[in-house]
């Protein structure tokens, strides 16, 4: 066995049988697995969390159809590699081509897979992190089956460890006791290969006899040689976490900090923006609506020109969100509005504001009443709008801040003390 081949690398399962999760896509009668026994995969998107199967769900799905395999990474691939790749698939039959973090193609180079995808001379498998349906154009996407992998949990997990520690060639010639396991957990953020390495860095550094893996040992390790930031582990989530309560308390400061810091680690650009988009919304709201806006534009322009120079689109709108007046009033009204849709069901819809296009509608009374709001003084008529079960009901509270206190005294004005604003 050669020692330089990661514990993740060595372990990796060959056939659905040796997996652990996803039971739901490769479990038995499972629709992934049927396809697979079948011979008959289609090209398809794998969407899940980092380290949950995805690459090696497409290496089992090669080795058991005993297949061309080709596989290219996003991050260093471009249209030329795709098209090479192709130029190869055309001499054999039933291909698969296994493009990790296919949401990092631009446009082109995703257009460049269509062909060859229509004509089957191909089947691809396409890994993300992200949402297909934002990050795979639509024509790729519709001639693709999406399968959704769910994050291994701790059961999983730990099933991993006994396994690697029993199974192993390396690891299982020493005396390893698995006593606690959350600090290994907790730090690969279910991340199967980051688990299995920093196992693996665990147990090389220590020169026991016999390894007693604690949490405490776990942590002085990591402490140690662990970087300061991964993008798709703990950190990654701590980061954004401090950036969005720095923008939230108004700083500016720490909000660029944070934004330098997943820079530097090199985060996703549209991650970034997403969450400010995001945040817009949640945070800033009607306390100032230009947010959004912005927060949409900075989504846009940063998708289109990449790093470096979107640092400074990133920081402009970080450092606008993070000096603007707050409200989550949109946020909480929803909420709310959720909660009593959960509670109360399906409340009917009041008949005089339903829609009335054909003579039947019109006799039963729909849209009987209805006022027309223009045609009142002010473009107002006050009536109701909601099921009479819960008439009167508030579900929007404008935030005291000046753009809201606006809106506040118009909606005082119109509805007269039926709504207590």
């Amino acid at each position: 066995m050669n020692n330089s081949i990661p514990l993740a690398e060595r372990l990796r399962p060959k056939t659905l049988d040796e997996l652990i999760g996803q039971q739901h896509l490769t479990g038995e009668g499972s629709i992934l697995r049927n396809a697979i026994e079948q011979g008959k995969i289609p090209s398809m998107i794998l969407w899940g969390p980092p380290g949950v199967g995805k690459t090696t769900i497409a290496n089992i799905i090669a080795h058991t159809l005993s297949v061309p395999y080709f596989q290219l990474s996003a991050i260093s691939s471009g249209v030329k590699d795709v098209r090479d790749v192709i130029e190869q698939a055309k001499q054999t039959t039933k291909a698969i081509l296994f493009i990790d973090e296919i949401h990092r193609f631009n446009k082109g180079q995703q257009d460049a897979l269509l062909g060859a995808v229509e004509k089957g001379i191909i089947t691809l498998i396409g890994a993300t992190t992200e949402n297909p349906s934002f990050e795979v154009n639509s024509a790729l996407l519709s001639r693709s089956q999406v399968y959704v992998l769910k994050p291994l949990n701790e059961n999983d997990l730990i099933e991993l460890l006994h396994h690697a520690i029993t199974k192993d060639e390396i690891l299982s010639r020493q005396k390893i006791i698995l006593k606690e396991t959350e600090a290994l957990i907790n730090i690969s953020g279910g991340d199967a290969r980051k688990l299995l390495n920093l196992l693996e860095l665990v147990v090389s550094a220590s020169d026991q006899n016999e390894i007693i893996i604690t949490d405490h040992l776990v942590m002085q390790v990591a402490q140690q040689k662990i970087a300061l930031y991964d993008k798709k582990g703990e950190q990654h989530y701590d980061i954004i976490s401090a950036f969005i309560k720095s923008m939230r308390g108004s700083d500016p400061n720490g909000a660029v900090y944070w934004l330098a810091r997943m820079i530097e680690g090199g985060e996703d650009v549209k991650f970034i923006a997403r969450r400010m988009l995001i945040f817009a919304s949640e945070d800033v709201g009607n306390a100032n609506a230009n947010a959004l806006l912005l927060a949409n534009a900075t989504f846009d322009a940063v998708s289109k020109i990449g790093y470096p120079e979107s640092r400074i689109i990133l920081s402009q709108c970080a450092t606008y969100l993070a000096s603007s007046p707050k409200s989550n009033a949109s946020y909480e009204a929803i909420g709310k509005a959720l909660q009593l849709v959960n509670e109360k069901g399906d409340l009917p819809v009041p008949l005089h504001i339903r829609n009335a296009p054909t003579k039947l509608m019109k006799d039963m009374d729909y849209g009987k009443n209805y006022q027309y709001s223009h045609l009142g003084e002010g473009n107002f008529i006050e009536q109701e709008y909601l099921p009479k079960e819960i008439a009167g009901t508030k579900f929007y509270e404008p935030g005291n801040n000046a753009r809201e206190n606006e809106l506040r005294k118009f909606l005082k004005e119109k509805w007269k003390g039926k709504y207590k604003y």
